[in-house]
């Protein structure tokens, strides 16, 4: 889900407007820790065209990106999406930023990566072409040496002792005054993050293209475990659908 935001509305077709996504993905309120999932899929559920999620994706899932970002604490993804979607600094439409700047927000979300390996360089654009400081998120077995040089660009929060604790990371954001988490993937942190029951919310753009091949799941991995959500909207966005679902409330039990 990396690249540019959308355009407007008309150019997006005029099927859907930012305003009105600004209310439809509205938050309850900004204190509780909540993360939020945001996918593109195909429907047939490829989760990448040519390898990468962009080329699934159309104006109005990117208009939709942009409003989710804007709404958003912190963005984070793992480091293979990092490497594989190309992500960079990130830099919100000044109208985003302007909307951030009345709600009493910084003009940009923070930008977390999730690594055991740290096997992401220092000058990496991710790091170098920051907009704000960025974050890494590792655990207390991860190469010390990666660690303190990552630390020279980053914050580094160290959340597990041999593998990245999704509950300790959301914590850990929540304690840095960045308890709206939004994911943009990959796979294998979205399997983590349910395999725990950290899924608040998924915001996920359903793609109309068939596209067949080997490309996976929005989750890799993981145990399988069935979580109920419920669905909050399904917005028509020409022949795309943006569908938010939220966590289901615990069936009540005699």
């Amino acid at each position: 889900m990396s690249g540019a935001e959308g355009r407007s509305p008309a150019e997006a077709g005029g099927a859907v407007d930012r305003a009105g996504l600004l209310a439809a993905y509205a938050l309850p309120d900004r204190e509780t820790p909540r993360v939020r999932m945001n996918f593109v899929m195909s429907l047939d559920g490829a989760v990448a065209l040519g390898g990468r999620s962009g080329g699934l994706g159309d104006d109005a899932d990117r208009l939709a990106m942009g409003v989710l970002r804007t709404l958003a604490d912190v963005v984070l993804v793992g480091a293979g999406t990092v490497r594989a979607e190309g992500y960079g600094g990130l830099r919100l439409r000044d109208e985003n930023a302007e909307w951030r700047r009345e709600h009493g927000l910084a003009d940009e979300p923070r930008l977390a990566v999730v690594s055991s390996a740290l096997d992401l360089e220092p000058e990496h654009p991710f790091f170098a072409e920051a907009v704000t400081r960025p974050i890494v998120v590792t655990h207390a077995a991860s190469d010390p040496a990666r660690r303190a040089a990552l630390a020279e660009v980053a914050d580094v929060l160290v959340c597990g002792q041999t593998a990245v604790d999704p509950i300790a990371m959301r914590d850990a954001l929540a304690g840095a005054g960045l308890p709206q988490i939004l994911c943009e993937g990959g796979p294998h942190l979205f399997a983590a993050l349910v395999e725990v029951d950290a899924v608040d919310e998924l915001c996920l753009s359903l793609s109309a293209l068939l596209v067949s091949g080997d490309a996976g799941r929005i989750t890799a991995g993981g145990r399988e475990h069935a979580r109920r959500m419920r669905l909050v909207h399904a917005i028509p966005a020409g022949d795309l659908l943006l569908l938010r679902y939220a966590r289901a409330a615990p069936v009540a039990r005699d």
